[in-house]
């Protein structure tokens, strides 16, 4: 009888084994649907990973954008200073090469000036610069210079503009422009008020000249 029981206790384990894992598979199966039910996790929205995209683009454009600004801004210094120091020699050399000797500023203090008739009813025009002290603006019908006093010998009055090529020259009792580049004398027997005088002076006082016989 044992025997028995036992042979049939084997032929039903594997029953009762199926019988006891039957349940759990349709539990399995019910909890896989269960979790196929559940909708999937929405990815991140586009539009919030492309602001964030955006906002890390224009926070890496910013310092490159600054510093182009300050590459840009620091040639426009240096040209802006290079130019202003070059104005600044430029100014010197002119203000080095326009300054006078003593001597050529008593030479200039002796200018007349004024509009001073001239032979041929010509008229020339003689102002000092008021910027630049011992220069002369000597200007007429067609010409105008710029010049400036030179020492001579004799004590004649004289100013040159040496990039014309024109000379004024000054006496006692006359004065005349010449332009030495074109050989051409522009200017003859012009008088200010003071050599007028000495003109007329002399008209009625002639010099004695050297070569008339002294009177006995």
């Amino acid at each position: 009888m044992k025997s028995f029981f036992a042979s049939a206790l084997l032929l039903l384990a594997p029953a009762i084994a199926l019988a006891q894992t039957a349940p759990a598979q349709p539990a399995a199966k019910s909890e896989a649907k269960a979790a196929a039910a559940k909708p999937a996790a929405k990815p991140a929205p586009k539009t919030a990973a492309k602001s964030e995209t955006k906002s890390t683009k224009a926070a890496a454009k910013e310092p490159a954008a600054k510093k182009t600004a300050v590459a840009k801004a620091e040639p426009t210094s240096s040209r802006t200073q290079l130019k202003s120091a070059t104005s600044q020699v430029a100014a010197g050399i002119m203000a080095a090469e326009a300054a006078l000797s003593p001597a050529e500023l008593a030479i200039a203090e002796r200018v007349h000036t004024g509009r001073m008739p001239c032979e041929l009813g010509a008229f020339v025009t003689v102002t000092a610069d008021s910027t630049t002290p011992g220069h002369f603006h000597v200007e007429g019908k067609g010409f105008k210079y710029f010049m400036s006093p030179v020492a001579t010998t004799t004590g004649t009055v004289r100013l040159e503009d040496q990039k014309g090529g024109a000379v004024w020259l000054q006496i006692a009792n006359k004065s005349m422009l010449m332009n030495q580049k074109l050989g051409q004398r522009l200017a003859d027997e012009c008088m200010s008020p003071e050599q007028h005088v000495v003109a007329e002076a002399i008209k009625k006082n002639p010099p004695v000249s050297v070569l008339e016989p002294i009177a006995k």
